[in-house]
């Protein structure tokens, strides 16, 4: 629903000729509805002129773009190319033009309220995800640097200061750009500040180096995932030379731990990293995935002062006293997030999971049990432990082999979960050939009866439909949900695994070459 003042504003900016033309006469208070209404229209050039010339102390691109009085629509998940660039670029030249820097009010602009998803509404189909933003603002800084240079600017320009709050993304693609943006963050009137990092396809050496130039003391979320080499042992150097003070999320790349190979060594090393975790009081997500941690949760996990709201330990080779710790901890009752993919729940340790469950239940938003030998005959007890979790948005249980009559029968009771939104399922097993094993491999896992599938979808679908449930997404992603910040980079990253193969393959023949 539209107000008047935002069906005006669309009217306004609508003719950007004139819009332009007029912004000298508009009330600063109107700027805020006036970039809505030319975010939600995709006017670049209003859009560049509004940011230009704003007249506000504060840009927060979240609360722009976010629900208002005037218009309730959330467009912050709108990465729409044309606005973004013509905003970035309307920033740099609100230093360089502004005819007196004496009226320049702005002070932070804070960017980190865009949201990548999947489904992009804007008309031009065109996004700007978080790697190429990254890209963009340290190559506008270092522009705007070389044009203070080459132009006679009013010296009052040089002491305009603006904080720009960012979520980096770098990558061996970007790395030597964004590392000359933040040596030179001290001479620019823009100062990149980064609120969150992530690295992916990036050498040690240079993840070490580009991350103290972030200034670690404002972090709030560290994300090390795709082809970054961080082992125990690199971690531990990583807590013992840099502080993190406001870290809130920490995001491990696969493989970090691996307690099959633990020397006594080993054991105080991860004793130590857990105290430094224990350190960071704002410490409240924790990722982990693909390390093998059987035994260990409580040694990492007991010093952590603040309980942990999410928490991914799948695919972590957890044994019974990790997950009896887990039922039994702090943590258990403060988890909104929960990730334990890749563990044999029902016959390993369900009762200490469905404790677990309980204990979490009155706050848990999103639970992902995939590849958890889920079967027929553990739906009644699945049922039975997910009907306190009344909180309960997101269900996560691809890789199961259940069939479509279980399928069915949970989804009859999932519609009674009153915040659901989005359920993953898997195809069931009756769609795949007999004989067919769990967990199911790559090469198997697209040959399934496709009409039976459909068929099946087609019920599960209807059951929402009968039961009023039609604000739930329901859907079978084979190879995992999106990930926009994968999906931006994956030329990048299949470059660097076809690389790495490679020098695998090269290793093995000198290796051969010796032996022989």
């Amino acid at each position: 629903m539209k107000s008047l003042r935002f069906i005006s504003a669309e009217a306004f900016v609508s003719n950007a000729e004139f819009a332009r033309k007029s912004l000298g006469s508009v009330a600063h208070n109107l700027f805020p509805l006036l970039f809505k209404a030319s975010y939600l229209l995709e006017q670049g050039e209003v859009i560049h002129d509004l940011v230009e010339n704003w007249p506000l102390v504060d840009f927060n691109m979240g609360k722009l773009l976010g629900a208002t009085v005037d218009y309730q629509e959330d467009l912050s998940h709108r990465t729409c190319s044309v606005c973004l660039e013509s905003c970035l670029t309307g920033l740099r030249d609100y230093v360089l033009n502004h005819p007196s820097p004496y009226v320049k009010r702005l002070k932070v602009v804070d960017l980190t309220g865009i949201k990548d998803v999947e489904v992009q509404f804007c008309e031009c189909k065109k996004t700007m995800g978080r790697w190429a933003r990254t890209q963009l603002l340290s190559k506008l800084c270092l522009e705007l640097l070389v044009d203070l240079q080459q132009t006679q600017c009013n010296p009052g320009t040089f002491e305009i200061s603006i904080d720009v709050l960012i979520d980096l993304f770098v990558t061996e693609r970007n790395y030597e750009l964004v590392v000359q943006a933040l040596l030179k963050k001290c001479y620019c009137p823009l100062k990149i500040c980064c609120v969150a990092f992530r690295s992916d396809n990036l050498d040690l050496q240079k993840f070490f180096y580009i991350i103290k130039l972030t200034d670690p003391s404002l972090l709030r979320k560290l994300e090390i995932v795709h082809n970054v080499r961080l082992e125990m042992e690199h971690l531990e150097i990583l807590f013992n030379s840099i502080h993190f003070p406001l870290l809130m999320s920490l995001t491990l790349p696969a493989r970090t731990f691996n307690v099959r190979r633990f020397t006594a060594t080993d054991e105080r090393m991860l004793m130590n990293i857990g105290e430094k975790m224990g350190e960071m009081t704002q410490l409240t997500e924790l990722s982990m995935p693909f390390s093998i941690l059987t035994g260990r949760i409580r040694k990492l996990l007991s010093p952590l002062k603040t309980p942990l709201k999410v928490l991914d330990v799948s695919n972590c080779s957890l044994n019974h006293a990790d997950m009896a710790y887990l039922a039994n901890s702090f943590h258990a009752n403060h988890l909104e997030a929960l990730d334990l993919s890749g563990h044999n729940i029902p016959d390993l340790y369900p009762s200490v999971f469905f404790k677990l469950l309980s204990h979490s239940s009155s706050v848990l938003k999103s639970l992902t049990l995939e590849d958890c030998n889920i079967q027929d005959t553990h739906v009644n007890m699945l049922i039975l432990g997910l009907n306190p979790c009344q909180k309960l948005q997101e269900f996560k249980f691809l890789g199961n082999p259940l069939s479509s009559q279980a399928l069915k029968h949970l989804f009859t009771f999932l519609c009674e979960l009153p915040m659901l939104k989005n359920v993953e399922f898997p195809v069931p097993r009756d769609c795949y050939p007999v004989g067919i094993t769990y967990p199911i491999d790559d090469a198997n896992l697209c040959r399934f009866d496709q009409q039976k599938y459909e068929r099946v979808t087609a019920d599960l679908n209807l059951i929402l439909l009968q039961a009023n449930r039609e604000d739930v997404k329901a859907s079978t992603p084979l190879f995992g949900s999106y990930d926009a910040a994968v999906q931006e980079t994956n030329n990048e990253l299949g470059a660097y695994l076809i690389k790495s193969f490679k020098e695998t393959l090269e290793k093995f023949t000198t290796s051969l070459n010796k032996m022989s």
